[in-house]
């Protein structure tokens, strides 16, 4: 068999495989919503439940369905990957990518991207409290003397659910697929039996519809729009989720499997509920039949479970990439494919988003009431997705002025109502997303701040390497055996430990190598393209690693695939020096002094350079330095 016959052939599997494991990860936060969406369309508007009114929130729901998720987000935006990667902070990256140096305003669209990317944290919280809390309210319904235990059931699934992120997002995924798809047939079965009964309802499908909920409910139907919104929740995490498992098995479970189950499932719940105005208040679990209810709680709770799962990944990505760009303190990523670079595992905000999720519960205690925290955040991004993907078109797409301006107003509309409508929710629960905001993008800033401003203060009097190699004198400079390499992240500057050693040990090894490792504004960099060497005389090299915002920077792996003459690493004579900055707030212009101190704190707290570079513990030294800011 010839190798196209083989590659032809692992093609479609590979897809299969992928496609499973995109609908237990990606399209759990959307498909769950048919769990309170309907419900929260009437119950926080007032809107009375008849016929006109029902189907005019079931064709904003449908449309919304069909704009921003068939179209903005899977035929346009995930067109706007950095090399397969998505996500707001990628789409950031992407937009600053041909810059070099930041033009004036640029500026303004990367804080805007930050505080997109910031927002979606504040949405991680929420959506595995609101997703368990909807889904285990299902046993009020079947036997209401267990309604004081759904706080506690819901409290260890959120447990259970964070405690096994450990084992990665493929293997999660593997589990969750098949769930799934029982799941959107659920869905799927359950509208249609009430669709067959009441097939006028499918006139919804009718835009005019949705015109006339406006223009007869007035601003009450503007209101409504805010928990109409709640169906598309998942879009972001849908975007950050793609360097997970790429584009096309995201788009081929939605269009084949998702969207259709979820009209269904939405048009059933109003088919239902024109019959039945007063099983508003649950038409989920209300349209099932009695004996199906347990069952259907069950596989529920598993969906929900799955829904958290979304935007969990979506973090974890998003937490890598700000690292690696430079607007968070490193911290211990574990990777948990071998095959898949974006599938990553962060132990401090698994356990940060587990407390966040738990507290919520128990704090707001009905998702009802975490309702109207939801959809502010998301929202949000959603704006500032259409603002940064518009500067794409034009300078990565290269798109005329009038197609790009035509398509982003048209998202704009739809975004701004959205954004409109769940501005309304602040006083009920909408401040939380925006205060977690708040403190990820005042950290996220101050960290990128202080360390231009650690990289200025230690850059005044720096002496090129050059200066320094010439100024050696041979004959009275000792070189001891062996290699050492000097870390510093600045190329061409002689870093402060080389000098600290030399200014109170008087010796040089026999051998060094100053090197630097620079992350660039893509994922992934090639391995032809990964080390840059230069011989500078005295046996003195100046070596430059790239690596890309997705990679693990393991600097000996990099240095050992090195293939030069004149350049060999041998890991048992080396040892390796790195500067450790002690950071000292100060009246200096710079930062307000409690950014300062804030950026103290972070940087004590950074995971060492040693584990995060994967540096050999035993063969490393670290030369304190101090800093004034």
């Amino acid at each position: 068999m010839s190798g196209n016959t083989q590659a032809s052939l692992k093609k479609p599997g590979y897809l299969l495989g992928s496609s499973l494991g995109a609908l237990g990860v990606v399209y759990g936060d959307i498909g769950t919503s048919p769990l309170y969406a309907i419900r929260e369309s009437f119950g926080e508007s007032g809107i009375a439940v008849v016929e006109e009114s029902v189907l005019g929130v079931l064709s904003l729901i449908f449309w919304s369905l069909l704009i921003v998720i068939s179209i903005k987000y899977l035929l346009v935006v995930m067109r706007a990957d950095n090399e397969g990667e998505g996500g707001i902070l990628a789409l950031t990256a992407l937009v600053n990518l041909r810059e070099q140096t930041v033009k004036r305003g640029r500026w303004l669209l990367i804080i805007v991207g930050l505080f997109g990317t910031a927002l979606l944290y504040g949405d991680g919280m929420i959506t595995p409290a609101i997703s368990v809390l909807s889904a285990v309210e299902g046993i009020q319904i079947a036997t209401p003397v267990l309604e004081p235990y759904v706080i506690p059931i819901s409290v260890v699934i959120l447990v259970g659910l964070f405690s096994i992120q450990r084992h990665g997002t493929g293997a999660v995924g593997r589990i969750f697929g098949p769930v799934m798809i029982v799941w959107f047939l659920t869905l799927a079965a359950l509208g249609l039996s009430q669709i067959v009964g009441s097939p006028g309802v499918l006139a919804a499908i009718n835009p005019i519809h949705g015109v006339r909920f406006f223009l007869d409910n007035g601003f009450g139907g503007f209101l409504a729009l805010g928990s109409v919104f709640l169906v598309v929740t998942g879009s972001e995490a849908l975007y950050a989720d793609m360097g997970h498992f790429g584009k096309k098995p995201i788009q081929v479970t939605w269009y084949a499997l998702v969207f259709p189950a979820l009209v269904l499932t939405y048009f059933g719940q109003g088919s239902f509920i024109i019959e039945n105005p007063e099983a508003v208040r649950n038409p989920f679990y209300l349209m099932a039949p009695s004996w199906a209810i347990w069952p259907l709680v069950l596989i529920a709770t598993f969906a929900t479970i799955i829904a958290s799962q979304a935007l969990i990944s979506g973090a974890f990505s998003l937490t890598m990439q700000a690292v690696q760009l430079g607007y968070l303190p490193r911290i211990r990523i574990l990777h948990t494919s071998a095959t898949e670079h974006g599938q990553v595992y962060i132990p401090a905000v698994n356990w940060l988003l587990m407390i966040a999720a738990v507290g919520l519960v128990i704090g707001f205690r009905t998702s009802s009431a975490l309702a109207g925290a939801y959809g502010i955040a998301v929202s949000t991004t959603m704006v500032v997705t259409t603002v940064l993907l518009f500067v794409v078109m034009r300078e990565r797409w290269n798109w005329a002025k009038p197609a790009a301006v035509a398509l982003a107003a048209g998202f704009l509309v739809a975004d701004l109502a959205y954004f409109g409508a769940n501005l309304f929710k602040i006083p009920d629960g909408g401040w939380f997303p925006i205060l977690i905001a708040a403190v990820i993008f005042t950290a996220m800033t101050t960290w990128k701040k202080g360390r231009q401003l650690v990289a200025t203060r230690m850059h005044v009097g720096r002496l090129p390497l050059d200066h320094f190699i010439d100024s050696i004198d041979d004959t009275a400079v000792p070189r001891v055996p062996g290699t050492a390499i000097y870390m510093f992240s600045r190329p061409g500057s002689t870093p402060p430990a080389l000098l600290t050693n030399m200014r109170h040990n008087g010796v040089l090894h026999d051998r060094v190598i100053v090197l630097s490792v620079l992350t660039t504004t893509e994922p992934r960099v090639p391995i032809a393209r990964r080390a840059e060497v230069e011989a500078l005389g005295k046996k003195f090299f100046q070596v430059v690693l790239r690596f890309g915002f997705m990679e693990e920077p393991d600097v000996p792996e990099a240095l050992t695939s090195i293939i030069r003459k004149d350049f060999r690493f041998e890991p048992e004579d080396t040892v390796w020096i790195l500067g450790r900055e002690t950071v000292l707030a100060t009246e200096k212009p710079g930062m307000l002094m409690w950014r300062e101190r804030l950026f103290s704190v972070m940087t004590r707290n950074a995971t060492p350079a040693t584990r995060y570079f994967h540096l050999p513990v035993k063969s490393s030294l670290e030369i304190g330095v101090q800093v004034e800011i």
